[in-house]
């Protein structure tokens, strides 16, 4: 058979052609089950992703079977659109934006079509969530191996794209070493399932005669063409995450080409369904955590750990450790680590607790007395190992916009070297950091997945000016030189895409570019797959999503002050950084974000999605879809749907505060318009001031008796826009009329405390302050109370009424001044007023010294019984601890 030619390598052209970008939404809509948005609203919403890079898409496709996506790509192909897969949206080197047809791939084809429990296998469409996925096989003692810090909401079609990793991948390795088969569809429509490949399946492939067979033919005669240069140039790490998988093609890979497009991050073909191996669930586990002195030695034990075969071997900085001290995460998990400033987690896993006990103990004999020897922590207790587990997986979020510190960013986030030379080469790295400024008493933190060398940090980049961005290009040039010069990776992990395409060269050689070129030749020709990602790329310091350039419309006219974000809702808005914990599916571990999204499927209502509204709404590039600041109907529309729950603020690693957000443009979009309120905001916002004058003028038995009559009851729902329920009871006498008729019990000893009168407890159920009123008389606290109408203004804050609830609130805190100031404690029942006093009223009143005293003095009732009543808390203490937990520092 004649020679095949190979194509020349794919240039990326500047100047595409023109899309009639009208008529092909006509075409998806005739022709694609799916939803079909390309609209202002979603296309702001898909424009970057938890990296620097903003692209703006020219539409999405929310598609919701694996051949409505292939009719998508049709659709697209025949107007030579672009096109882009994304799962989860959580890549961190820009892979997951580009001007291109975008399909999300997470809201509909998310199902497992089968599993084979014998061949441990299953198949999977590529939007399932990898937590998901494993609840799901929970049942077969199964689970998929790989695990990435991102695993409540990253897809397994996004981990395919990127070769994720994780911990686990110290036992299970990386995806591209999980991957069965996949079923593939190219630009120009061909369909298959590919795989390992032996001489005979190749030769009926080649028979067939199709597009199939000459991709095939290509890809055996680019194989044998870059042989040598692939076994030479290809390091031979446990994390070689850079690049095209060229290495799977070799003989001794047996010409894989399904290993081969894992990590092609959308640049070759689309992934339509994937055959994966699964491993056994270990049932039992052990954490113990290494204490060294600095994260040096710490990584220069690492080799001596390695034989010991863990199952996950994680390191983490004392700056980690700061960094999260200062942004209140996990402290329980802090408090128990050993004595060091750097720390090693080590993970055994088996089928008995006797089992991973005793890795554990001959790893720390084995230790013992040696160079390597460490302060130790050693646990057993599931609790406790969750925790501190916890610690390392949010390295990424806890290293973003900490307190009284410089930005950080990705870019050189994932390197990776052999684990005998990571010691050194965090050395080399740290020194790196010094010469061009970064490195500081606080930063930047060294952590990641140190078993298989693979580094982790985020940077104080400056990528707001043009000098700024000119440093970062020369620190990430030198770090490239610096990695490849210990025979490592750029990429060990998070994949290439634009941060480190343009550096190929350095770690592959001119000659392997060029082959990288010709694959995606074999593949994409047109380049209209994922264009300017790994090969033909942007350059790294093109299409940043902030920049010298970066020129935001920032209003001066606030309610809040944002004192947090310097005072300017445009950093406010930007304070997002994508790593898509809003879109978990689940509420484990007590988190709550974000409801609206678990109900929805939607990216515009998960807190990220709509943090994207409001960075393109301030418009710092000139280009944003959504042009219209407060009056836009895009932001308002994806945050009508926000509770308002502030859980974000808490479980959003970067503390996002989007009901802040929320009601704060409501406030500007309906500013002098009041006649587009909703009825609903005015019914609830003005609920104070109704039941005010329900106590005042005692008419309680009145308005009830007109509230629950029929005709009159649907009438009152109506005008005030409601939804068809129960209105509440308003009750005969208020909680604040009841204490003032009343004389106080118990003596009072250990002061005074003043029980906040919220609304709700004061007129609706004045029950359940009674009884708190008797508890902390019990407690040996005099009760005292606001003998005039009080409020926090929360409704009027919920619902967007800012004006009204700043004077509402100057008022209350007026009144409780002589309180605060004389240090009292004002004790909060309802969680929503307390956050109020915590949170909103500091931010609304930044300067104010009794905002700031209340703020401080402003508890619960488990704070007040726990923390300020000393008997009480001791009896406390003395609950018996749980017995497999065990804790042990030794030498």
């Amino acid at each position: 058979m004649a020679t095949v030619e190979l194509p020349a390598p794919v240039r990326r052209t500047d100047r595409p052609e023109p899309i009639d970008v009208g008529s092909m939404i006509t075409a998806l809509r005739d022709r694609v089950d799916g939803e079909i948005r390309f609209d202002p609203g979603s296309r702001a919403t898909y424009a970057t992703d938890a990296s620097n890079f903003r692209q703006l898409p020219i539409g999405v496709v929310v598609p919701r079977t694996p051949e409505a996506a292939v009719a998508a790509v049709a659709v697209a192909r025949e107007f030579g659109a672009p096109v882009l897969s994304r799962g989860g949206g959580t890549s961190l080197a820009g892979q997951c934006t580009n001007t291109a047809v975008v399909i999300d791939w997470s809201k509909y084809c998310n199902r497992i079509e089968s599993v084979d429990q014998e061949a441990r296998t299953c198949l999977v469409q590529p939007g399932i969530v990898l937590d998901e996925l494993n609840r799901q096989l929970a049942d077969t003692g199964l689970r998929f191996g790989p695990e990435p810090a991102t695993h409540p909401n990253c897809t397994i079609g996004g981990m395919i794209g990127n070769n994720s990793c994780g911990a686990t991948a110290q036992r299970t390795g990386k995806v591209v070493d999980n991957i069965k088969r996949l079923e593939v569809l190219t630009y120009d429509g061909s369909r298959f399932w590919c795989g390992e490949t032996s001489d005979e399946e190749y030769a009926e492939i080649e028979r067939r005669g199709d597009t199939r067979a000459m991709i095939y033919r290509q890809l055996r005669r680019l194989r044998d063409e870059y042989a040598d240069e692939i076994r030479e140039r290809y390091p031979d790490i446990p994390r070689r995450v850079s690049g095209y998988n060229l290495d799977s093609l070799l003989p001794e890979h047996d010409f894989d080409v399904a290993r081969l497009l894992v990590g092609s991050e959308s640049t070759l073909v689309t992934v339509l369904r994937a055959e994966l191996e699964l491993v056994p669930v270990q049932s039992e586990r052990s954490l113990i955590v290494l204490g060294y002195p600095d994260i040096y030695r710490a990584a220069d034990a690492v080799p001596a750990i390695l034989p010991h075969e863990p199952v996950a071997l994680e390191g983490v900085d004392h700056k980690l450790i700061t960094d999260q001290q200062l942004k209140g995460l996990n402290p329980q998990a802090i408090k128990e680590l050993p004595e060091g400033t750097a720390f090693l987690m080590v993970q055994f896993g088996g089928d008995s607790t006797e089992e991973v006990d005793r890795q554990g103990k001959q790893l720390l004999e084995a230790l013992h007395e040696t160079e390597h020897e460490p302060d130790v922590a050693f646990y057993d207790d599931p609790d406790r190992e969750a925790e501190l587990w916890a610690v390392r997986e949010s390295g990424l979020g806890a290293t973003a916009h900490v307190p009284h510190r410089p930005d950080t960013f990705e870019g050189w986030e994932d390197s990776a070297v052999a684990p005998d030379r990571l010691g050194d080469y965090l050395r080399g790295l740290n020194r790196l950091y010094q010469e061009f400024g970064y490195a500081s008493e606080t930063g930047p933190s060294l952590y990641g997945h140190f078993g298989q060398g693979c580094v982790h940090t985020r940077i104080g980049f400056d990528l707001y000016t043009a000098d700024g961005v000119a440093t970062y290009r020369r620190f990430m040039e030198r770090a490239a030189d610096l990695v490849v010069g210990f025979g490592g990776s750029l990429s060990g992990e998070h994949g290439d895409g634009q941060s480190r395409g343009e550096l190929l060269g350095r770690m592959f050689g001119d000659r392997l570019v060029d082959a990288f070129g010709r694959l995606k030749a074999i593949f994409d020709p047109l380049d209209r797959m994922n264009p300017g990602k790994i090969t033909a790329p942007y350059r790294l310091d093109e299409n940043l999503r902030l920049g010298a350039d970066w020129a935001p419309w920032d209003p001066q006219d606030l309610y809040f002050k944002y004192p947090h974000d310097g005072g300017s809702f445009a950093e406010a808005a930007n304070r997002c950084v994508g790593v898509g914990k809003c879109r978990q599916h689940g509420n484990s571990g007590g988190q709550v974000m974000c409801p609206s999204y678990q109900v929805t499927g939607e990216e515009e209502h998960s807190t990220r999605g709509r943090a994207r509204l409001l960075f393109e709404m301030v418009n710092g590039h000139g280009d944003s879809p959504v042009d219209n600041g407060w009056r836009s109907d895009e932001v308002h529309d994806a945050l009508d749907l926000c509770l308002a729950c502030k859980g974000c603020k808490t479980d959003c690693p970067a503390n996002v505060d989007m009901a802040s957000y929320k009601v704060e443009f409501m406030a500007h979009y309906y500013r002098g318009r009041p006649w587009k309120r909703p009825r609903s905001d005015f019914a609830i916002g003005w609920m104070p001031a109704i039941g005010q004058l329900v106590s005042r003028f005692k008419i309680a038995p009145l308005v009830n008796r007109l509230s629950h009559t029929p005709g009159l009851h649907r009438l009152a729902i109506r005008l005030g826009g409601l939804a068809d329920r129960e209105i509440p009871i308003f009750a005969e006498q208020t909680l604040q009329q009841w204490v003032a008729g009343r004389t106080p019990g118990g003596d009072g000893h250990r002061g005074t405390v003043l029980l906040w009168p919220d609304t709700f407890t004061n007129n609706f159920h004045p029950e359940v302050g009674k009884a708190a009123v008797r508890l902390l008389e019990d407690a040996g606290w005099r009760v005292t109370m606001p003998e005039q109408p009080v409020c926090c203004g929360l409704t009027w804050i919920s619902t967007g009424q800012l004006g009204v609830a700043r004077r509402v609130l100057s008022r209350t805190v007026r009144q409780l001044a002589p309180h605060v100031r004389a240090g009292g404690l004002v004790l909060g029942l309802e969680p929503s007023c307390t956050a109020v006093f915590r949170s909103d009223a500091p931010e609304l009143f930044p300067t104010d010294r009794d905002v700031r005293r209340l703020r401080d003095q402003t508890v619960t009732l488990a704070e007040l019984l726990t923390e300020h009543s000393p008997a009480i808390s001791r009896r406390r203490s003395t609950a018996r601890p749980s017995p497999r937990s065990t804790a042990t520092s030794t030498r």
